[in-house]
């Protein structure tokens, strides 16, 4: 199993300049703890249950680019950028020279986008489920076939290209592996099953369990080999040695949710503890466990959880 951290709180990195160094601490410490990669989420205002919607918020691809230059191993992406955002060709030209400039390290992460008021805020088009999981269909094909032909021509119902050019090309060969976020069961997995190279779920082992059966039956209507299909998890971690401390962090952050919905949100314990459960999702299938930590300990908690579960697994 191999395993990735996600920053999706910038609120304790400190104000301005100092946000450089914080990201760079936090991305070359997990760097060297053993994590394959390295994700920011894709969203303009803060999420609800991660902070408030007027709390630091940098922009993806930006920070990504930072990185670049300040990293040498570890992978970089997106978890996951909502196509929405940005015009499919654009993102195609984005990825590609963040993979030059990393030297091969990006991770594309994509999704139909599911944020209507972050939207609304900054005046993007915010169209129904459907609409936008068929342009997420469209923008994927768009952004595989920029990536690997030399000049394209694309005429879909959503977005249609004329002899583009996308060089340099990036250097992972077919292409940058893309991930593809989200587990609605009739389409989200249906697109997984025919372009992805990684999917992304959340929940319970019983949860995945599930969803990855829904996957395997699509994959065999499509022709697809499962297998070939990367299984990732994002998940929240929270890890102690000190499990009265920890239960009592629990208590107050999850107050608001029922005991049974903890286990499909949250991954927490003593190290052992964590180590099971983790586990348990491998047993489910999962390859490749992304996880949050606890913003206001995020040092402290990745040091932990690199020694106690990233170097055993």
């Amino acid at each position: 199993m191999k395993f990735g951290i996600q920053h999706p709180n910038f609120t304790h990195d400190g104000k301005g300049a100092e946000l450089v160094d914080r990201l760079k601490l936090v991305a070359t410490r997990a760097e060297t703890a053993g994590f394959d990669s390295f994700w920011v989420m894709d969203h303009f205002h803060q999420i609800q249950h991660v902070g408030q919607p007027h709390e630091p918020m940098l922009e993806s691809w930006t920070p990504l680019a930072t990185l670049a230059g300040l990293t040498s191993r570890i992978k970089l992406g997106t978890l996951v950028t909502g196509i929405v955002y940005r015009y499919p060709s654009i993102l195609a030209k984005i990825g590609a020279t963040l993979d030059v400039l990393s030297k091969g390290r990006l991770f594309m992460g994509i999704g139909a986008a599911w944020n209507e008021e972050k939207s609304k805020a900054y005046g993007i088009a915010f169209p129904k489920p459907k609409e936008r999981l068929q342009r997420l269909e469209e923008a994927v094909q768009i952004i595989q076939r920029m990536w690997t032909e030399k000049q394209v021509n694309f005429d879909g119902r959503f977005y249609t290209i004329w002899d583009a050019f996308c060089e340099p090309k990036p250097i992972q060969k077919p292409h940058p592996p893309i991930l593809i976020g989200g587990a609605g069961e009739r389409e989200t997995l249906r697109i997984v099953a025919k372009y992805a190279d990684a999917c992304n779920l959340f929940g319970s082992p019983n949860t995945i369990r599930s969803k990855l059966q829904i996957l395997r039956n699509h994959c065999k209507r499509v022709g697809r080999d499962y297998d070939a299909i990367l299984k990732t998890k994002l998940g929240t971690v929270i890890i102690d040695d000190d499990l009265d401390r920890l239960q009592r962090r629990i208590a107050e952050r999850f107050k608001d949710f029922p005991e049974n919905m903890r286990s499909e949100m949250i991954t927490y314990g003593r190290p052992d503890d964590v180590h099971r459960q983790i586990e348990a999702f491998r047993e489910a299938g999962i390859e490749y466990f992304i996880t949050n930590l606890e913003p206001e300990r995020e040092l402290e908690a990745l040091d932990l959880f690199g020694n106690t579960v990233v170097k055993q697994l």
